[in-house]
């Protein structure tokens, strides 16, 4: 099973919210989730990204792959992705 590290979208109209969530990759957007490891605020002045680094690690180290969005959340934190 492929899993992909990326975000669902939980906010009203016009006031975005998301989750950081594990998701199977062939799941839509805001289908069926593994697990939630982090949330996305945009509307913040400083987009407050919150993530649950261990949970990140074992789920990047079991072979999850983050999209491109993820990817730039985890190198402004410091935390290596897969490539």
């Amino acid at each position: 099973m492929a899993l992909r590290i990326r975000m669902t979208r939980i906010g009203a109209k016009k006031k975005p919210y998301y989750r950081i969530v594990v998701a199977d990759i062939r799941s839509p957007r805001d289908g069926r989730i593994i697990e939630q490891i982090g949330t996305y605020n945009p509307k913040l002045k400083d987009h407050k990204v919150v993530l649950q680094e261990e949970k990140l690690k074992k789920w990047l180290k079991q072979g999850a792959v983050p999209s491109l969005t993820v990817r730039s959340f985890l190198k402004a934190k410091g935390i290596e992705g897969n490539s």
